[in-house]
């Protein structure tokens, strides 16, 4: 079964009120130790995220630009923001949320793909902010015992008995012998999604080849 964010998630919600001043936020910033906080409504719901970079643009000289016609739609964002006292002038919108059930992995990608490094945990039902996942926590489930992860691969392996098991640092080494190439392909792919699984060195043999295998163009 895959991990979820439930399993890893912080239970406390680091956030703050759209009326949260500049001081708030840097603030709560610096009491959990994060990069960015959460901008909240009155009902809990994320509505935006407020984050170092957001606050930096106090440093530049965004704030004493003038208006330009030529300005483009970045600039002017960048100046307003600038130019905010309160977290939602600040803030960049739209929050992008997960919720307790969502697989660790699809949070890891929307870090990655948003260049982010927590993400608000919310209630599906209600969409009010239950939590808070960090990158530290998803990548917890690269720290699993390696026992525990070669008892979940065993139990995926058709004879676990036929195949050998090698576990160092998340990597996998498995050796056994099938008959379709295709088959080792499959059972490499199935482990790879195992959570906490880094990397599979396959040392599966085949008796027959049953996969087609295109020519390079020339």
């Amino acid at each position: 079964m895959a991990i979820q964010v439930k399993d890893v998630m912080g239970r406390v919600a680091i956030a703050v009120l759209k009326e949260a001043s500049f001081s708030d936020i840097i603030g709560a910033m610096k009491r959990y130790a994060v990069g960015s906080v959460t901008v909240i409504d009155a009902d809990r719901r994320p509505v935006g995220v407020v984050s170092e970079d957001d606050l930096l643009l106090k440093e530049t000289d965004q704030v004493r630009h003038s208006v330009s016609i030529f300005e483009s739609r970045r600039s002017r964002q960048e100046r307003e923001k600038a130019a905010g006292v309160t977290a939602v002038q600040l803030m960049t919108t739209p929050a992008i949320t997960v919720t307790p059930g969502t697989p660790v992995r699809e949070a890891a990608r929307l870090m990655h793909d948003k260049h982010i490094k927590q993400l608000p945990v919310i209630d599906p039902a209600t969409g009010r902010i239950v939590g808070t996942v960090h990158q530290r926590d998803v990548l917890r489930v690269f720290s699993r015992p390696a026992a525990e992860l070669e008892a979940e691969i065993r139990g995926l392996l058709p004879d676990p008995d036929a195949f050998t098991v090698e576990i160092d640092g998340g990597v996998v080494t498995i050796g056994g012998h099938v008959t379709w190439n295709s088959r080792a392909i499959a059972l490499v792919e199935t482990i790879r999604g195992v959570e906490g699984v880094v990397d599979v060195v396959s040392g599966i043999t085949y008796d027959q080849q049953d996969l087609m295998i295109v020519p390079p163009l020339m």
